[in-house]
């Protein structure tokens, strides 16, 4: 007898439909795992033997096959665990054999029969609910599945006895509930950093327009302090992107108790991290930081301690806002829609161009330095600003409070609705933003008059702006109108885009 139960395979945080096929036929007593499966799946022939001897029942004296079909679609991962076993149980007459045929399963069992979580659920709950099935998944991954639909037929079981006397109808299981994580308590504040006045209004614009960010300045100014508020000041996740986010947190087994959050994401790696780590990758091909920010924050402290390969790996998600990992037997691709915030001293000693201080290596200090960041790289950032130190006076007590976090969010909140407006009349997603849209369509938006226009070509020549640099100056630019409220850009919003192009002595010619 062959009996089928529904599983999934993942290819990125794409769910692909796996058919898990078991025959009890006369043999030598064993087990065998076919259609292409890795340790981790091979290795579920024990934990299914020792699950369902816990749970009173014991392999049949004859030949057991599983055969996961398609064949030739690597299989990896513990999620098989409960298909085959319940394939195993409908074969020998333990459960209705046609009470699996609407379900897509996944589950890893535990040596006492009881079924631990696994990644990807809610990746496999909105697979299932595509192909019209319901979703058995582990009881700690209910919270996570509920979230791909109301309408799904959700079975969270906490071992293989529940699920067998839920199919008798001996005992019912009720629907897990959609929730979302609370809060995260202290989130730091804008209020918080004294002065740097200028650095304040620069991650504003970043925020209001989707902007790259790049901060240069000695040791102690503020840069990291300021990057970890910028969380604090962007707009929530929308339903459509908090579930694209979830997704991808959900592969990478980082959704808490199957909670899921509308913050946007706030990733800071180590500058030791790897290429793997940053763009993805390894034996099994998982999402690296730059997807685990996407429709957040990637922030890169030390960006010059980074290593040239690992930052230039970046590139490409940064224009197409997607990392590609391609490999001899596969090609997986995770979205990367990611806001690169970056933080750098400006040589190896960190004190250049501050009063009284003079670099030991001279000028060779800083251009040895900033030449570890390549042209190309340095091209697709729109926003970069000196951070000087903070002064005695703004430190020493009785410093009236900056504005909070809620106050600039408000302004972020409204500039980033005149965006929405804007770029959905023309049928584009609403997430996207200044910094987002094509260059054709940046032209369109903002309409330059003569002065403006003579303003921005002899910038052009002056400083060697490349094709993307002048885009980019028209992006920051209307984002600067928008947070102005201003329907059209005006000559004082190209002076300023201007000007964050050309802090820290950079070089801003690509390669």
């Amino acid at each position: 007898m062959v009996s089928r139960v529904c599983t999934v395979a993942f290819q990125g945080i794409e769910a692909v439909p796996v058919d898990v096929q078991v025959m009890v036929a006369p043999g030598k007593m064993g087990m065998q795992i076919v259609g292409l499966a890795d340790k981790a799946v091979t290795e579920s022939r024990e934990r299914v033997q020792a699950a369902l001897h816990a749970s009173g029942l014991s392999m049949p004296p004859k030949k057991v096959t599983v055969n996961l079909a398609p064949a030739d679609l690597p299989k990896e991962g513990s999620h098989y665990d409960l298909p085959i076993a319940l394939g195993l149980m409908a074969a020998l007459g333990a459960i209705p054999a046609d009470a699996l045929a609407g379900y897509v399963v996944l589950g890893e069992l535990s040596l006492d029969g009881t079924v631990a979580a696994v990644n990807g659920v809610l990746p496999a709950a909105i697979g299932a609910n595509a192909m019209e099935r319901g979703l058995i998944c582990p009881h700690a991954c209910g919270a996570e599945a509920a979230w791909a639909s109301a309408d799904i037929d959700i079975l969270a079981p906490r071992s293989l006895i529940a699920l067998a006397n839920h199919f008798k109808g001996t005992q019912v299981m009720r629907r897990p509930e959609a929730a979302l994580g609370p809060p995260p308590a202290n989130v730091p504040d804008l209020a918080d950093i004294r002065g740097q006045e200028g650095a304040k209004r620069a991650l504003e614009v970043a925020a209001a327009g989707g902007h790259n960010l790049l901060m240069i300045g000695p040791p102690g100014a503020g840069k990291s302090m300021l990057a970890q508020r910028l969380p604090s000041i962007l707009p929530p996740l929308s339903p459509r992107e908090l579930l694209e986010v979830s997704m991808i947190a959900s592969i990478a087994g980082e959704l808490a108790d199957g909670k899921l959050s509308d913050r946007r994401p706030f990733r800071a790696p180590h500058h030791s991290a790897s290429m793997a780590a940053i763009v993805g990758g390894g034996l099994k091909a998982r999402p690296g930081e730059a997807s685990l920010a996407h429709h957040g924050v990637l922030f890169l402290d030390e960006l010059p301690e980074f290593s040239p390969q690992v930052l230039d790996s970046l590139r490409q998600p940064l224009e197409t806002a997607e990392c590609v990992i391609a490999r001899a037997n596969h090609r997986v691709s995770y979205p990367a829609r990611i806001q690169l915030v970056a933080a750098m001293n400006p040589c190896r000693c960190g004190m250049a161009g501050e009063p009284g201080h003079r670099c030991r290596r001279g000028p060779r200090c800083v251009t040895d330095y900033q030449a570890r960041i390549s042209g190309p790289l340095l091209d697709r950032v729109d926003l970069r600003i000196d951070v000087p130190a903070v002064s005695a006076s703004d430190l020493v007590g009785g410093a009236e409070r900056a504005e909070t976090s809620a106050t600039v969010a408000e302004r972020v909140a409204r500039a980033r609705g005149a965006q929405q407006v804007r770029y959905t009349a023309q049928g584009l997603p609403a997430w996207t933003t200044n910094a987002s849209c094509s260059a054709a369509l940046i032209e369109d938006v903002v309409k330059l008059d003569s002065g403006c226009a003579a303003l921005i070509r002899e910038a052009s020549e002056k400083l060697g702006f490349s094709a993307r640099a002048y885009h980019r100056v028209l992006k920051v630019a209307r984002t600067l109108a928008d947070l102005g409220g201003s329907d059209t850009v005006a000559r004082s919003h190209i002076a300023e885009a201007i000007s964050y192009r050309m802090a820290g002595a950079m070089r801003s010619q690509a390669a």
